[in-house]
């Protein structure tokens, strides 16, 4: 993808957008609401044209030449249109009938662990398990690029965490993840690398780590004593000192000065203390 361009009615939902994405590696795309992810992806998806660009997945325009990508790519959307009249294993079947190659019916709806729901109508579904059928739908015709919006959206925690180990499955297999998620902890988790999104540009790029490295660090400590002047953002609860800083040596020295022997840890800011500066627009 190069200087993707999507507007709508003079408004640019993506500017200049450029990512590349890795074969057999997941690819988190996170954004703070309207930063542009679901609009980019779309374009990726080819269910949309640029305004502006250039995409190419597997080397092909997703949506001039779809016949050639199509087949070798699944989509898992925010919202799937289930019929709502079809049981589980009628809904899997019909859906595999329009494919040119699929995994076995009860493969998938183990995967999925919707085995027991088998002939339980859509309708009588709880949103969870309908979010499952969602991901059995994507899964089940063996593609090799898989694009997920908001995969685990509505999921309990230990249906998260199946969801979590059928992708490192997937991607152990050699497929290609595209995702798009609000669960940082999900993003740190299972990205490879990632983009953050603000106002429709990318201000954020590469793995989780290096991404939440470029913001403030967190120095703590505990006194009871007056505290000297220190670089950042300082916050006390009781005895406990919470130092945010981007000059972790400097606050170090002044600690060591002021007290020596002092015990101190210092730590990264985590990709969500990363993500929430760029949502409040300190990094954007």
């Amino acid at each position: 993808m190069s200087d993707l361009w999507r507007s709508y009615k003079g408004f640019d939902a993506v500017r200049g957008v450029s990512l590349t994405v890795r074969r057999g590696e997941l690819f988190a795309l996170l954004g703070t609401n309207g930063a542009g992810k679901t609009s980019a992806l779309e374009v990726i998806e080819g269910l949309a044209p640029p305004t502006k660009g250039t995409v190419r997945v597997l080397g092909h325009d997703p949506m001039r030449e779809r016949s050639k990508v199509r087949p070798h790519t699944a989509v898992m959307l925010q919202e799937g249109g289930l019929q709502a009249g079809l049981t589980v294993t009628e809904t899997l079947r019909m859906w595999a009938g329009t494919l040119t190659r699929s995994r076995p019916i009860d493969e998938v709806m183990d995967l999925v662990d919707l085995r027991d729901r088998a002939r339980v109508i859509v309708r009588q579904l709880s949103g969870g398990e309908r979010r499952r059928l969602d991901l059995a739908l994507a899964i089940v015709g063996k593609p090799e690029i898989l694009f997920l919006d908001e995969p685990t959206a509505g999921l309990d925690p230990e249906s998260r965490a199946r969801t979590w180990l059928l992708v490192r499955e997937l991607l152990a297999s050699g497929v290609t993840v595209l995702m798009t998620t609000h669960h940082l902890h999900e993003a740190e988790r299972l990205a490879d690398r990632l983009a953050i999104l603000h106002h429709g540009v990318v201000v954020r790029e590469g793995t989780p780590t290096q991404v939440a490295a470029a913001h403030a660090h967190r120095v703590v400590f505990r006194t009871r004593r007056a505290l000297p002047s220190l670089i950042g953002t300082v916050d006390v609860v009781g005895d406990t000192v919470t130092v945010t800083t981007t000059d972790v040596p400097a606050t170090l020295a002044v600690l060591d000065a002021w007290e020596p022997g002092l015990e101190v840890s210092s730590r990264p800011a985590t990709l969500e203390e990363a993500f929430l500066e760029i949502a409040a627009g300190v990094a954007a």
